[in-house]
């Protein structure tokens, strides 16, 4: 498959089986394949595969659109006149103007094979074929400023003359449409552009509009452009604001020149001017440079606020703030209902239970009742997508929001260690089992568990469990010790996830086998055999709110052979497919913990004083401020991405992202709640405000679900892994 490409993302899914109706009709009636681009972001872009042929589909991204933007069908006639012309852009083969068939309007051309290159500074070539490219890409670039607009038939594509000031107005008013904010830089860049037009604005001939080296398909072995793409910008105007465009980045900081084999500015325009035949003198190309800044910020903006038009506004401020990973309309949807739900029942509801905890939780009198008013709501198991309809990347936004009060996971039946168990039995789970234990967990109905963890041996290295297996006819016999059993204290709590050695393992080779050497299988509560030890504590206080923490011993404790998941020796395939998303489930809550520890701590600070002033005011507190901050954001986008990666690759490509989140996660809320605890002082420690509290559960959390240590040795293996892939690719 296409390395540029990736599986349909959430937000731009279409109905494939209609779309294979249509063009059984209008082309073949060929099985087809789609996989979605990973560039092309404006006008969403797909391929299209066949057994015999590829095509590549470009629509409408979905919902109400800037006016003006998104003209697919500006782009299929223009590339019609430039490859009935030879000019190298993809054959277009047919324009669907009818929204039934996939959702919007869209046009189909042909797959081009060659090369794209998406890092300017080509990395990987030589200096002389990098130097060739880029001549390549400005020879045609020249050659396309050199077509006849008439014998194209576009005459009437543009409106010709007066290009420069259309443009700084359009992109004006693109850039205030989609702006949710005021910039003033950008203010002040837009009124220099229209008080520094050219004195001649009246060149015309077919511009691109967005002519980038990324933009072009080059042979796969030769410096030769196969195809241009992407003409959603096309008009007639200024040739020189194309060229511009191509050259800005050699202006940025840290620019192009200073990569061996790429030609200067000035070589590069000579070969333009060349080709063109006009002279190498080019005026005003600060102007155009100029334009050309503005005109990507606009961009920038544009295919931000497209998909979300009208929501930016309403929306989350972290959405706002990473428009790299956006929620679908839906997972917005759903977020503010949490938030409004959060605002006007769990918060509420935790004061009184935080006051009267020792007496009120354990009835679960508040707690039930905001359950069902949840349940009744609508906000019920959203972690899963195959109930809820929600990627992995909206739920990291609802699950921020929930991190924020202890016991919102269990209001919105979203806790651990229920959704990894609810996870598995949905993933590998038999019909028999969904039934028996699935439905009921997604109900509410019950509670589970996870035994994994020893108290005898080191269970970050799962070769040393010593719980066993083994088969006795029709029944599974287990026998051996766990503790940290969450949720065991629940009275409604009624299975078990069990994971250990099946019994037919050799001693001398558990160290490299061990993988094949664990089974997960299903324990009642009420079996014979299974006796609740002690409950253990975090930090010397008792955890109940999240359930407890249990000794569990198995006493020739039998179960049917009915109940193992997915087979014996399967339980560490089956981990692997619940820890991904259960592990980045924690990370968004940290996430969402972290921000109220910081709130907070600078309520405190600007409220006590020390030594004449408020203790913000002195130089320390403001620096644990900003680094709080710091990491806060740096950990949110790193979780976003982790949750993106789920999204798009699937657990087991995510692997590395999903060990930094865990490592990076838990670290970050534990410096955030220890600065706040000693912003607070006494206070911090005691019961009257929840940082103690906070700080018990983020620690722990740098041991749940795997060690630090442990994440760190994977990454290092899966990075240079990576870096060993590129190493032999430049070979």
């Amino acid at each position: 498959m296409d390395e540029l490409t990736t599986p349909v993302r959430q937000q731009h899914k279409f109905d494939v089986g209609r779309l294979q109706r249509y063009l059984s009709v209008k082309l073949s009636s060929e099985t087809l394949t789609v996989r979605q681009y990973s560039a092309g972001q404006s006008n969403p872009t797909f391929l299209i595969q066949t057994p015999t042929r590829s095509y590549v589909l470009r629509k409408k991204p979905p919902g109400e659109l800037l006016p003006g933007a998104h003209k697919v069908d500006r782009e299929y006639l223009v590339q019609k006149a430039l490859f009935a012309a030879g000019f190298p852009v993809p054959q277009p083969l047919l324009h669907c103007t009818d929204v039934e068939v996939i959702g919007t309007e869209f046009y189909l051309m042909e797959h081009v094979k060659g090369r794209i290159f998406r890092d300017l500074r080509l990395p990987g070539v030589s200096p002389a074929e990098r130097a060739a490219l880029y001549v390549a890409a400005v020879e045609v670039l020249a050659k396309l400023h050199s077509l006849d607009l008439a014998s194209l038939n576009l005459e009437g594509y543009g409106r010709g003359p007066g290009y420069c000031k259309r443009q700084v107005s359009t992109w004006t008013k693109q850039y205030t449409a989609a702006a949710h904010r005021d910039i003033p830089a950008m203010n002040e860049l837009s009124d220099w552009l229209i008080k520094n037009l050219p004195a001649n604005d009246n060149g015309v001939t077919l511009v691109h509009g967005d002519f980038r080296l990324d933009n072009l398909i080059f042979h796969p072995t030769e410096a030769r452009v196969m195809a241009v793409l992407d003409w959603e910008l096309s008009t007639t105007g200024q040739p020189l604001a194309d060229l511009a465009y191509f050259l800005m980045p050699h202006y940025w900081p840290r620019g192009l020149n200073v990569v061996t084999g790429i030609p200067t500015v000035g070589d590069l325009i000579s070969i333009y001017c060349r080709c063109r035949g006009i002279p190498a003198a080019l005026p005003q190309l600060n102007f155009y440079l100029a334009l050309s800044v503005f005109k990507m910020a606009g961009i920038a903006q544009v295919c931000t606020a497209s998909v979300f038009f009208a929501r930016s506004l309403t929306g989350p401020a972290a959405a706002e703030e990473h428009s790299l990973f956006l929620q679908t309309a839906e997972g917005q949807a759903v977020l503010q209902q949490v938030k409004d739900f959060m605002r006007q029942c769990v918060l509420p509801a935790q004061e009184v239970i935080c006051a009267h905890r020792y007496t009120l939780y354990n009835n679960n009198n508040v707690y039930l009742c905001v359950q069902v008013k949840a349940r009744e709501a609508g906000l019920w198991n959203l972690f899963l997508p195959a109930v809820s309809g929600l990627s992995q990347l909206d739920y990291a936004y609802i699950a921020e929001e929930t991190g924020r009060c202890f016991f919102a996971p269990e209001v919105f039946n979203c806790q651990a260690p229920d959704t990894g168990n609810m996870e598995v039995l949905h993933m590998f789970g038999s019909e028999e089992q969904k039934k028996k234990w699935l439905e009921p967990l997604l109900r509410g109905e019950i509670r589970s568990c996870f035994c994994m963890t020893e108290p005898d041996v080191a269970s970050s290295d799962a070769t040393n469990m010593e719980c066993t297996l083994h088969r006795d006819e029709d029944s599974y016999v287990i026998n051996g010790k766990k503790w940290w059993s969450s949720g065991m204290c629940f009275y409604f709590c009624y299975v078990y996830m069990e994971k250990k050695h099946t019994s037919h393992h050799q001693e001398n080779c558990r160290v490299f086998f061990w993988h094949g050497q664990h089974s997960m299988i299903l324990v009642p509560m009420d079996t014979p055999g299974v006796k609740l030890v002690r409950p253990l504590t975090v930090f010397g206080q008792d955890d109940a709110i999240h359930g407890g923490h249990f000794e569990v011993h198995f006493e020739n404790v039998r179960v049917p052979v009915s109940n193992i998941i997915l087979g014996e020796g399967r339980g560490f395939e089956i981990a692997q497919g619940r820890l991904g998303p259960g592990r980045l489930h924690h990370c968004m809550r940290a996430v969402g913990l972290a921000e109220l520890a910081l709130e907070l701590l600078c309520q405190r600070a600007a409220t006590r004083r020390t030594f004449g002033k408020k203790l913000y005011q002195h130089e320390v507190v403001a620096h644990w401020v900003a680094e709080c901050r710091l990491m806060i954001e740096q950990t949110r986008l790193l979780t976003l991405h982790a949750a993106h990666a789920l999204d798009t690759v699937g657990s087991r490509a995510a692997r590395k992202q999903i060990a930094m989140i865990k490592v990076a996660a838990a670290r970050m809320a534990c410096k955030v709640v220890d600065c706040a605890i000693q912003v607070y002082g006494g206070a911090g420690v005691s019961q009257d405000f929840p940082l103690a509290q906070m700080y018990s559960y983020v620690r722990t959390l740098r041991i749940a679900d795997g060690p630090d240590e442990v994440h760190l040795s994977s990454i290092a293996l899966l990075e240079l892994r990576d870096q060993l892939k590129k190493a032999q690719a430049k070979l």
